[in-house]
């Protein structure tokens, strides 16, 4: 049996324009249920293909978009942002302005029907959507905005995802039919330990299944593989990476 993934370049047409986006799966398999990744502000780079090569690799469709595709193509070394930076925080703020709620659910509407109309892809059948950081957000807007098609959600190292806003990712929850996996960075469960519970709540309160485990030892991000070399900074933490690798594929294997 073919084990190698196929990864390639696709344009998907949206209501506000082309999303340039990255397409893997491994041929010959019959039709797959779809993964919708969503990576983190620095967009599509190698490490997300790598990412969704093996995520592939595991029997599943995997599109990831580049959520700043109003702005232009994503440079294909990723974006550059220097978060210590106050002038690359408002350039980041500007480039996130547009991913409203509403603006992602017309995104991610037209990502499944494109997903739909692969002939490798489970037409109509439940996808389900994993985001990294600020693709946390993106994940759980998804299964808000195409409640009927979004079976399984994931977040790793998200953020924001319960505010005193208005607009708080955790308020979509009543909107959702999909169970989530919501894994939390250590140092950010530090400074927002209260945010575990609101979610909690959130889910229990709309009777969603939902499973929130702060990796121990972790600093936001690390599950990204080159954030260490693109930060300078000890961000990436393998062996916890690994773990909630595992863990990701578990939760879609039971719930897709």
């Amino acid at each position: 049996m073919n084990t190698e993934s196929r990864v390639v370049d696709v344009d998907v047409a949206t209501p506000a324009g082309h999303c340039d986006a990255v397409l893997a799966h491994v041929p010959g398999r019959g039709e797959l249920p779809a993964v919708i990744l969503f990576p983190d502000a620095y967009g599509l780079r190698p490490a997300i293909r790598d990412m969704a090569k093996r995520l592939a690799a595991q029997g599943y469709a995997v599109l990831v978009p580049n959520p700043f595709y109003r702005i232009g193509k994503s440079p294909a070394d990723g974006m550059v942002f220097d978060f210590q930076n106050p002038a690359d925080r408002t350039r980041l703020a500007e480039l996130r302005a547009p991913l409203t709620h509403e603006a992602m659910a017309r995104d991610v509407a037209a990502f499944v029907a494109f997903l739909d109309a692969q002939p490798f892809v489970r037409r109509n059948g439940k996808v389900g959507v994993v985001g990294y950081c600020m693709g946390g957000l993106l994940a759980m807007q998804a299964a808000a905005g195409v409640a009927d098609r979004i079976g399984a959600g994931a977040s790793f190292h998200g953020g924001g995802l319960a505010t005193d806003a208005p607009n708080s990712p955790h308020r979509l929850v009543p909107k959702m039919r999909a169970p989530f996996y919501i894994g939390i960075a250590a140092n950010d469960d530090e400074r927002e330990p209260e945010a575990k519970s609101v979610l909690a709540d959130a889910f229990a309160a709309a009777h969603l299944a939902a499973t929130i485990v702060v990796y121990e030892g972790t600093l936001h991000g690390w599950c990204m593989p080159d954030l260490s070399e693109r930060t300078g900074r000890p961000i990436y933490n393998e062996p916890q990476a690994e773990r909630a690798w595992g863990a990701l594929l578990a939760f879609f294997q039971r719930a897709l």
